[in-house]
């Protein structure tokens, strides 16, 4: 993939200044989409002092509602997540994060995602990628500031991607599903599940997100998602007869 193809999408930044040295962190490594999710501060004096230049960024960034939204035209969506979670997620690190992006095939749009200063994602937010990235640190010592996380991502991926005499890479022959497309499939699958008294809706327990962790990783194609789709609707045509 190329660098044009990776997008870095902040969920809910609270301080301006985290927005402007994200930026700055992008340019430094040749990154330039960057998706504002509900961000809690608009961008000021503070923001543009800390961009230091990169104000093309700032001036084009994209400030959507939801994550599912940021994120829908990506077929590849990776998290940065420090906290342990109930659920693990599958997990990278740094380097394989690069690498998979690396292995992407050049137009395969991606998203790399952060959550809030404070908590991170949530756990529901987490369902909305395939993969978790955890940068390792001192383990007396893990708080890292938003803007170093996202310059110590990128830094590797810049790497990886510049690289010379890379292997080349296979074009899949059919075009990935994006975030969008499965989350239709995500929505219509429970839909069956309940009307068939499969998954009861008072108790889901984590039925549908062991079945989200289960598709993310095999990485449906946008056709394969479609077949999985019909199959779901003969079985609702065939319980309406």
């Amino acid at each position: 993939m190329k660098l044009d193809d990776l997008q870095i999408v902040l969920v809910e930044t609270s301080h301006p200044g985290n927005i402007g040295a994200t930026a700055r962190a992008m340019k430094n490594m040749g990154l330039c989409h960057l998706t504002l999710v509900a961000p809690r501060c608009g961008i000021d004096e503070t923001a543009i002092a800390r961009a230091s230049g990169a104000l093309d960024i700032l001036d084009a960034c994209r400030r959507v509602d939801t994550l599912p939204e940021a994120v829908a035209e990506s077929e590849l969506v990776i998290g940065s997540s420090a906290r342990p979670r109930s659920l693990g997620w599958p997990e990278l690190t740094p380097r394989r994060m690069a690498d998979m992006l690396g292995e992407c095939a050049d137009g395969q749009r991606a998203s790399l995602v952060f959550g809030r200063e404070r908590s991170g994602l949530s756990n529901e937010e987490l369902q909305f990628c395939h993969y978790t990235v955890k940068i390792p640190t001192a383990p007396d010592y893990s708080s890292l500031n938003l803007a170093m996380a996202v310059q110590l991502l990128a830094y590797e991926i810049f790497v990886r991607l510049q690289q010379e005499n890379q292997p080349p890479m296979d074009v899949p022959r059919e075009p990935k599903a994006s975030a969008g497309e499965l989350e239709g499939y995500f929505e219509h699958l429970e839909q069956v599940l309940v009307t068939t008294g499969f998954l009861d809706p008072a108790q889901p327990r984590h039925m549908m997100k062991r079945l989200r962790r289960l598709y993310q990783r095999i990485g449906l194609t946008r056709n394969e998602v479609n077949i999985l789709r019909g199959i779901l609707s003969s079985v609702q045509k065939y319980r309406k007869s």
